[in-house]
């Protein structure tokens, strides 16, 4: 049996690994490739033949674990994609949203699109509900169980077993203590693992700190009335959080009351979803603009405004309107509340870039810029060893992935310190004996 890591190895995006047990083939996420050089990475063909695979398991709705799944049915999958209730839920707003993007992003530059929102829809048919704990068989030599990954709704740890042998992937697990979703379920042992490492080299400062920066950043605003603040926001997971979050500064009295504007037709989706599946407190003065007019009309407001909008690394969608009318007003700040991946616009704003191009026009950085980590939804490094300590034995292999190649090794690190575990870092496209 031979794992491959296709995505998702020395960086935080395109996460896909194929195993193939000498049987059968099967894939463990399919993701998009962000920032850099995505679009050329995004349109090469698969590694393998898509008719080969025999099914897809999917860790959570993020598009950089399930983005090229419309692409993969397209080139002749014809197996089941299996997943959450809630991520099927999810999937079925973001791929025909991410298909929309595609045929957008073709009609400005020529060429054809990734794949289009009827192929994105098409996908929906491939995808199979598993409750969490509830163990399947894809097929007749594989048994899968997902446990809560507690990264957003629906994300699960991927428990596979073929044969005798069984492979964990964490998928992205979350940070212990944050709403709406349940801290990570604990594993006592694997095989094989491959566990995520986003934060692998640093850990977050703790709630309550990190609430007193993100009531600063807010506050430092909208106390003078003059600016607006933007949060580039992830649209499934972040943005829910976010309503949360200030909703409870609001309740405390630890921020001024201000609109906010929910610009994001997936996030406000992805609310209506949640909110079927947890609590979350009521919040007034929100306002989820769904029309592209309604987007438009935000641009107008000057102050008093908290804009939560996507793409969360302000690489496509709304939020890179929001920034061309805000980031060049000193009076304004830019609040980044999750992961910001190399090569992409956030991750130049975040190291301290002095101007930016957003629709072939150069604008310069003067609103201020901050950087609240401990919302992530990404454990950190404590988090991360502490999920591995619940382990009776030392897998047979393991594996870092998930993360930027310093945050990676820094984590394979502290595994062979800690644990006295073996582990290992791929490169993308290794492949590995099980």
């Amino acid at each position: 049996m031979r794992l491959t890591f296709l995505g998702a190895a020395g960086e935080v995006t395109g996460s896909c690994y194929l195993v193939d047990t000498g049987e059968l083939k099967f894939l463990v996420d399919c993701g998009m490739f962000q920032g850099g050089s995505a679009a050329d990475r995004n349109n090469r063909s698969f590694a393998f033949d898509p008719r080969d695979i025999a099914f897809v398991l999917l860790s959570h709705a993020h598009i950089d674990h399930s983005g090229l799944i419309p692409r993969l049915v397209a080139q002749g999958f014809k197996g089941a994609v299996y997943a959450t209730p809630a991520t099927c839920e999810l999937l079925g707003v973001m791929l025909p949203d991410s298909g929309h993007l595609q045929e957008r992003e073709a009609e400005r530059n020529g060429g054809a699109p990734l794949y289009t929102v009827q192929q994105a829809q098409a996908s929906l048919g491939r995808l199979v509900a598993v409750e969490y704990g509830a163990e399947t068989r894809p097929h007749g030599s594989v048994r899968c169980t997902l446990r809560d990954a507690g990264h957003i709704l629906g994300s699960a740890i991927v428990e596979v077993r073929v044969g005798k042998t069984k492979i964990v992937f964490s998928g992205d697990l979350g940070q212990p203590g944050h709403p709406i979703v349940e801290d990570p379920a604990s594993i006592a042992e694997a095989d094989v693992l491959l566990v995520e490492s986003t934060y692998g080299d640093r850990n977050h400062k703790n709630l309550v700190q990190t609430l007193d920066e993100f009531a600063f950043a807010l506050n430092d605003t909208l106390a003078s009335k003059r600016g607006n603040v933007v949060i580039p926001s992830f649209a499934v997971g972040r943005t829910q959080d976010l309503l949360y979050f200030i909703g409870e500064l609001r309740r405390q009295g630890r921020v001024r009351a201000a609109d906010v504007y929910v610009d994001s037709p997936m996030a406000t989706a992805a609310t209506r979803i949640t909110l079927r599946y947890a609590r979350m407190p009521h919040l007034d003065r929100v306002r989820f603009t769904e029309s592209l007019q309604d987007s438009m009309r935000i641009n107008s407001v000057r102050s008093g405004a908290i804009i939560i909008s996507a793409s969360g690394m302000c690489e496509g969608g709304r939020i890179r309107h929001h920034l061309r009318y805000n980031i060049a007003r000193p009076e304004c700040a830019i609040v980044f509340v999750g992961f910001q991946a190399a090569g992409t616009l956030g991750r130049r704003i975040v190291d301290g870039a002095k101007s930016v191009r957003l629709f072939r026009e150069s604008y310069p950085v003067r609103a201020k810029v901050f950087t609240i980590n401990g919302l992530s939804a990404h454990a950190d490094q404590q988090a991360l060893l502490g999920w591995l300590a619940h382990f009776k034995r030392p897998p047979r292999q393991t594996w870092v992935v998930h993360g930027e190649p310093l945050a990676a090794h820094a984590l394979r690190d502290q595994i062979e310190k800690r644990f006295g575990w073996r582990a290992g870092v791929p490169a993308k496209g290794e492949s590995a004996a099980l």
